[in-house]
């Protein structure tokens, strides 16, 4: 071949093949660096989605408080004590979001042990805008300020529930300095057991997928026992102590409902499948034990009434929280069921036989409702009946491991409270005065009225 021939050819084709080598020396030089760089690219990646919801649930749980739980409680005691049970419940939220952040969260969800966590976070030490939070599950990580914002709002309702079982009849002092001991002693404490992943009860493998044990059982065992220290209201049994204002209570619920999806939802801690899920059943079993309570007391009574079904409706959202993201919602539907006709039995008969004063059924709704969601919640999950299931699971066993659950979070309250209430007593009294509780606590203890004639 020709001189003329080689460079008229082979030139083109020599640079042809230098270039495809160059790109595929650059390709194999590129693909290290490449797969380098993508464990870092994909741990430093935070779904946005995730972090809008996370954020949303947040305030939602924030509306159940305020203004939900308080104008639910608010329309059920006497207009003379309307505004003393709007500033319980609004302070103590306000007091809890910042004992939250300065120790709370670290003893609830830090190292620690079994039992309680360490300080490790405390002033909310080592958290950072590059945070990342994986503490139910590796595969989900969220910034770290939103899971501290989303359980801080869980930390600020829990105390705040337990007010109503000894509503018009506590100092305001005595109510804020117990929710600080309470949550203390008693409510850090069984969060980190129930949710922490070196927690007692997570290792034993009791499921409470938004707060059975951890805020229904706990405050309303608490309030129980409040109730009990505290004694009856002046007139309980003899004069009439009705609700001044029933409207404001279903508005009250209504915004509970609202919130609640916060509440169960949010506590998937994503946005997935499994958040659906946890949004129809808090909106099936709530429907369902408004309607069970409303037909049990019409059938009961003779005529259904609206703060039955308000009652019923709250039953039902304590029943589903443990629930809320491994039933179906046919179990989800039997649970509202249950919850609405024993806690109508519970706050009617049950209570009147024994007397006790729980002013707005606290135990009889939060404590036993969630003591039906909890052992329910056993049952529920079970595939055959259109749960999620969990590894190994076996009925039985599973409900054996949620009665222990339930065991332990009675037994902890129930001591730690009754030991929180008579120091406090000792120290600065926990009863108001004969004469201010019959005048009414908005105008002796907080110098202002709700209504004006």
């Amino acid at each position: 071949m020709k001189l003329s021939s080689v460079l008229r050819w082979g030139a083109p084709a020599l640079a042809v093949g230098l270039m495809a080598a160059g790109a595929a020396f650059a390709q194999d030089a590129a693909a290290p660096a490449a797969e380098a760089a993508a464990p870092a690219a994909a741990a430093a990646t935070v779904n946005k989605g995730d972090v809008t919801w996370m954020m949303t649930a947040a305030v939602l749980v924030l509306l159940m408080t305020v203004p939900g739980l308080a104008l639910f409680y608010g329309g059920l005691v006497r207009a003379k004590n309307m505004l003393s049970i709007l500033m319980q419940v609004s302070t103590i939220a306000c007091v809890m979001m910042l004992v939250w952040v300065v120790y709370g969260y670290s003893l609830a969800f830090s190292g620690g042990n079994a039992f309680i966590g360490d300080l490790s976070k405390m002033f909310l030490m080592g958290v950072t805008t590059e945070s990342l939070s994986d503490t139910f599950s590796a595969d989900v990580k969220i910034p770290e300020f939103a899971f501290i914002a989303f359980q801080m709002t869980f930390a600020a309702i829990t105390p705040a529930l337990i007010i109503g079982g000894f509503a018009e009849r506590i100092k305001f002092s005595a109510a804020i300095v117990f929710a600080v001991l309470w949550a203390t002693f008693v409510y850090f404490p069984i969060a980190h057991m129930v949710w922490a992943s070196n927690g007692l009860i997570f290792g034993w493998g009791a499921l409470d997928f938004a707060g059975g044990t951890v805020v229904h059982i706990n405050s309303g065992v608490a309030a129980l026992v409040g109730a009990l220290v505290l004694g009856k209201r002046i007139g309980y049994g003899k004069d009439i102590l009705a609700p001044h204002n029933l409207p404001m209570t279903l508005i009250g619920a209504g915004l509970l409902w609202v919130g609640w999806f916060g509440f169960n939802a949010g506590s998937n801690l994503e946005a997935n499948a499994t958040t659906t899920l946890a949004v129809l059943n808090t909106f099936v079993a709530t429907a369902a034990a408004g309607v069970a309570w409303m037909l049990v007391e019409w059938a009961s009574k003779g005529k259904p009434s609206m703060l039955g079904l308000a009652s019923g409706m709250v039953a039902g959202l304590v029943a589903i929280t443990p629930a809320a993201g491994v039933s179906g919602p046919m179990g989800a539907i039997v649970l509202g069921l249950v919850a609405g006709v024993v806690c109508y039995l519970f706050c009617t008969s049950v209570k009147n036989a024994l007397g006790y004063d729980d002013s707005l059924d606290v135990f009889g709704i939060h404590g036993v409702g969630g003591i039906i969601g909890a052992i329910g919640t056993g049952i529920v999950v079970s595939p055959a009946l259109g749960g999620m299931g969990v590894k190994d699971y076996e009925m039985v066993g599973q409900v054996i491991t949620q009665i222990k659950a339930i065991g332990v979070t009675i037994v902890w309250t129930g001591v730690v409270s009754f030991i929180l209430y008579k120091i406090i007593d000792v120290v600065i009294g926990l009863r108001v005065t004969e004469e201010a509780e019959r005048e009414g606590l908005d105008l002796t203890s907080h110098g202002e009225r709700a209504y004006h004639s």
